[in-house]
């Protein structure tokens, strides 16, 4: 780097020093003898700023943890804990003892965890300083020992990190015992990210690494008091690892966290001073790909035989079909076949009939392939799995078939990616009857059975009646219990009755929304649990749609896709009408993008993308096509990871046959409803693809598609203003104030001809949903779309 840079870091570490003695001074001192009780709601030791805590956060009613943490933010992220993450039960104490100690104990006096204070003889004081760092000092003002010097999974600004020293990743995110990633300085000046076994934490190959070669055992990692990230050389030299775009520390709060997925992250986040949003924003990764965590050993970023993807930045973990998580409370625990792949000696001749397959496009487990098999078609390779019980994942791609044992490692998910993954599962027949054996008892059963019966022919009489008037019985209950069951049964969803939505809902207290289709409201699933879910009160159902309810509903419960709300199940009960659906926990787009603050444009793409993939899902890779025709911002939804979720899918044919027409007024307004709909013209799912261009204008601008606040008549319809704005080159407008998206020109417009293709008002110009996506994610070309109203007069 050039001299005047490194001119500029040794005044900004210069100016650091001499800001130190100013930290130390304005801090809150705890004197000897000073305590904390966890459990016992007394106040944590605090930064004179209040910025930083010291103390316990509860895990749960009975176990904490020693730590520091952000006190300002609502999340109160945690930047520290004592070393192993072990909780410590209720009424545990941590004390500054009188003889200079720093003692974690349980309630009997038992030692959880010490500091290792060098010269316990000398400390005067602990204090939490206003960078986030617990020291305790001695009487000549010297750290006798500082929580800097024990990171954890976090770096301040303010630390660094010597050669031999290391971040290790949580378990999980609830669980703060030490991971499966690492984060170290090697000895050569090298900074490298490496899985670790467990419970050894032998490190394996690292899958990132930077700033190799230098031999310099002398480095430091360095995150400086003004939000800079670099390793710092021996001899001054440096090697930058900040984002482009920093925000500046007097307004922001920063932080370095290794995540437990594994990728390194630079956060910041604005001050309370400057409200705004409550979340983190990644602002940089390393690695860029966040899922890219490869190497012979290890799970990869998401646990054996599972996913990796990435949305908004950060990676998200899946399952494969017909595939669930080994621990349904954490997601990073790997997933496990539904239905157990059976196989033993002596079926290979049946195995056809035992198995199957789910294909995912786009995902590769790239290790533990142990055959090899090219030239070949799909059929061929999937016929050499069926006879293979070593064979339960495929790969195919470019007439090669690679075939892999369980479980796989570092699968990833990636659209540039060809190929396919083809999952053998279990057949449903395969649970009864699993074996040849189990078919042999069975047999040997019913041998027995016949031979008894045949000692008499009295008693077979007696057997005979008895077996017919169960029979009768059995079908006079399952005829009774058909108008419950119906076709709905055949899918996985749970029939509940009325009363246990009810209890679910306390008497459909909360509410959380209010639509077309009826009251949502929030609920508890299983009944008593913390498992959260929406349960959805249909007040407009045709009366005499029966059949089509059931139908419908069948056909929801098949769907499977990361971008649609999932559906638990649903109460058919006399009058009753009720579906009950995973909760989202950041509400629904229409909050997200006309709030206050407006999303990151980066963010703002990523939903977009996902919402697409969704309906393309729904009209193309359904066995029955599902048109929603209600696309809006209210109905699609937001989980925990910010992705897109789109909910009231397949329901438009259970409304009143006016209610359609009456969503968004009339033609003028040209709000989400196609022309079509006014015109007697047939519908198709292409009025899906018309509501997506007005919602993508929508998320472009976050202003919404009809509002006359916004600078007048001529801007008061979005389509128009938008097609204005493009054809007079002045996109900008439409994108005011926000630089991200002003900066990314050439990705704004070809959004916004993305989104004018597909408001085009002749539906035979529109794209298709699975063509939209591939524009979006820059697979196709975008060209230049026409005016999308033809009957009007553009000068």
């Amino acid at each position: 780097m050039a001299m005047a840079s490194n001119a500029v870091y040794s005044h900004i570490l210069f100016l650091s020093f001499l800001l130190f003695p100013l930290l130390a001074f304005s801090q809150t001192n705890v004197t000897l003898g000073t305590h904390l009780i966890a459990g016992d709601g007394g106040s944590p030791w605090t930064s004179p700023s209040t910025d930083f805590a010291f103390g316990f956060r509860s895990l749960d009613t009975d176990s904490f943890l020693l730590c520091i943490w952000f006190k300002q933010i609502p999340d109160q992220t945690i930047v520290w804990y004592a070393k192993g993450g072990n909780p410590a039960p209720k009424n545990s104490k941590i004390e500054l003892t009188t003889d200079g100690q720093l003692l974690l104990t349980d309630p009997n006096g038992q030692q959880l965890w010490k500091a290792e204070i060098s010269n316990s003889n000398d400390v005067a004081y602990a204090a939490m300083l206003d960078n986030g760092n617990f020291v305790v000092e001695s009487k000549g003002f010297v750290h006798l020992w500082e929580s800097f010097s024990l990171p954890t999974d976090t770096m301040l600004p303010g630390q660094i990190l010597q050669v031999g020293e290391s971040l290790d990743s949580k378990l999980s995110i609830t669980n703060y015992s030490r991971g499966r990633f690492q984060l170290q300085l090697l000895e050569d000046g090298t900074l490298v990210l490496n899985p670790v076994s467990l419970p050894a934490y032998f490190p394996y190959a690292p899958y990132f690494s930077i700033g190799s070669n230098s031999g310099d055992n002398r480095s430091t990692l360095v995150f400086n008091e003004s939000g800079l990230f670099y390793i710092e050389r021996s001899n001054g030299s440096i090697v930058d690892l900040s984002p482009s775009a920093i925000f500046p520390i007097s307004g922001f709060y920063h932080r370095a966290t290794l995540d437990v997925r594994g990728a390194f992250y630079l956060y910041a986040h604005p001050r309370p001073s400057l409200g705004g949003t409550e979340e983190w924003s990644a602002e940089k990764s390393f690695p860029d790909n966040v899922c890219d965590i490869t190497g012979e050993f290890g799970s990869g970023a998401c646990g054996y035989n599972s996913y990796c993807g990435v949305a908004n930045g950060m990676p998200i973990c899946e399952c494969p079909p017909e595939y669930t998580l080994n621990d349904p409370n954490n997601t990073l625990s790997g997933c496990k076949p539904k239905i157990p792949l059976v196989c033993e000696e002596g079926e290979s001749g049946s195995l056809e009939s035992l198995f199957d397959f789910r294909e995912l496009g786009g995902t590769n487990w790239p290790f533990g392939d142990y055959e090899r098999i090219a030239p070949v078609s799909e059929q061929e390779c999937k016929e050499s799995c069926l006879k293979d019980c070593y064979c339960a994942v495929l790969i195919f791609s470019n007439s090669t078939c690679w075939k892999k044992r369980l479980p796989v490692s570092n699968g990833r998910l990636s659209v540039t990616d060809t190929g396919k993954a083809l999952f053998k599962i279990s057949l449903a027949s395969s649970v009864t009857s699993p074996s040849s054996s189990s078919t042999k008892k069975k047999d040997r059963t019913i041998a027995i059975l016949v031979g008894s019966l045949g000692g008499s022919l009295f008693i077979n009489f007696v057997l005979l009646a008895a077996i017919c008037l169960t029979a009768f019985v059995a079908y006079q209950r399952r005829s009774k219990n058909s108008k419950q069951d119906s076709s709905i049964s055949e899918t996985n969803l749970r029939s509940f009755t009325y009363k246990e939505l009810e209890e679910a809902t306390n008497g459909f207290k909360e509410e959380l929304g209010k639509g077309a289709f009826g009251i949502v409201y929030k609920g508890l699933y299983p009944l008593g649990s913390k498992n959260l879910v929406a349960v959805k009160r249909l007040d407009k159902v045709v009366q005499e749609g029966e059949k089509e309810f059931k139908t419908e509903v069948s056909v929801i419960g098949q769907t499977h896709h990361k971008n649609l709300v999932r559906l638990f199940g649903f109460c058919e009960e006399g009058p009753h009408r009720l579906l009950v659906y995973e909760f989202m926990s950041n509400g629904s787009l229409a909050n997200f993008i006309f709030g206050l603050s407006r999303p990151h444009w980066d963010q703002r793409i990523q939903i977009a993308i996902g919402i697409a993939r969704g309906l393309a899902y729904l009209h193309e890779e359904c066995s029955t096509q599902i048109i929603h025709c209600d696309i809006k911002p209210q109905n699609i939804l937001l989980d925990d990871f910010v992705r897109p979720r789109i909910s009231d899918f397949g329901l438009a044919k259970l409304l009143m046959p006016d209610q359609v027409l009456t969503q968004t007024g009339i033609r003028g307004t040209k709000g989400y409803v196609a022309p079509e709909w006014f015109r007697s013209m047939p519908i198709t799912a292409k009025v899906d693809v018309y509501s997506f261009g007005v919602m993508l204008l929508e998320i472009i601008s976050c202003r919404k598609s009809v509002e006359s606040a916004w600078g007048g008549e001529d801007k008061a319809i979005l389509t128009d203003w938008a097609y204005d704005c493009y054809r007079e080159g002045t996109l900008e407008e439409l994108v005011e104030k926000d630089e991200e998206a002003t900066r990314d020109g050439k990705r704004l417009l070809t959004l916004v001809m993305i989104a004018i293709w597909c408001i085009q008002e002749d539906p035979s110009l529109r794209p298709t949903m699975k063509k939209v996506s591939q524009m979006l994610e820059g697979a196709v070309d975008v060209p230049c779309p026409p005016c999308p109203f033809p009957f009007t007069s553009y000068s």
